[in-house]
C-alpha cells in the first residue's frame, strides 16, 4: 500500500518537474495554430462546395449534349432565368466550369500552405511541450 502511495507521489512530482512554462511566444504559436486550423476547416468546406458545383455543371453539360440544337435553354444568371441558344448556354457552362477549376486550384494551394505552416508549428510546439499539448486535428 505504501509503495502505491509513493508511486502516486512520485508521478505527481514527475509531472510537476515535466511542466514547461508557457511563454508569450508559445501562446502566440498556439493561437496561430488554432487560427490556421479554423481556416483549414473553412477551406476544406469551400473545396467540397466547389466539387459539388463542378459535378452539377458536368451533369448539366451531359444533359445539354442530348438537347436539340434549335431548342432554347433556360440558363440561370443570378436570380433570373434566360432563354439562350444551346451553343451560347454550352459556352457559358464551359466558362463557369473553367472558373470553378481555377478557384479549386487556388484553394488547394492555400490549403497546402496552411497545412505546411501547421506542420511546422506542431513540430515546434511538440518539441517544447511534448505530451503536455495536443494539437491533433
Amino acid at each position: 500500500m505504501a509503495s502505491i502511495m509513493q508511486r502516486r507521489m512520485l508521478s505527481k512530482e514527475d509531472e510537476a518537474a515535466d511542466e514547461v512554462e508557457v511563454r508569450r511566444e508559445d501562446q502566440d504559436k498556439i493561437n496561430r495554430f488554432s487560427r490556421l486550423h479554423q481556416r483549414e476547416l473553412a477551406l476544406k468546406e469551400e473545396l467540397q462546395q466547389k466539387s459539388k458545383e463542378k459535378e452539377e455543371l458536368d451533369d448539366i453539360s451531359t444533359e445539354l449534349e442530348l438537347a436539340d440544337e434549335d431548342e432554347k435553354i433556360q440558363y440561370k444568371i443570378g436570380d433570373a432565368f434566360f432563354h439562350l441558344p444551346l451553343e451560347q448556354a454550352q459556352e457559358m457552362l464551359s466558362t463557369a466550369t473553367t472558373r470553378i477549376d481555377e478557384d479549386t486550384v487556388k484553394l488547394e494551394e492555400k490549403l497546402g500552405s496552411i497545412e505546411e505552416e501547421m506542420t511546422q508549428l506542431k513540430v515546434e510546439l511538440y518539441a517544447r511541450f511534448g505530451k503536455q499539448i495536443n494539437l491533433e486535428t
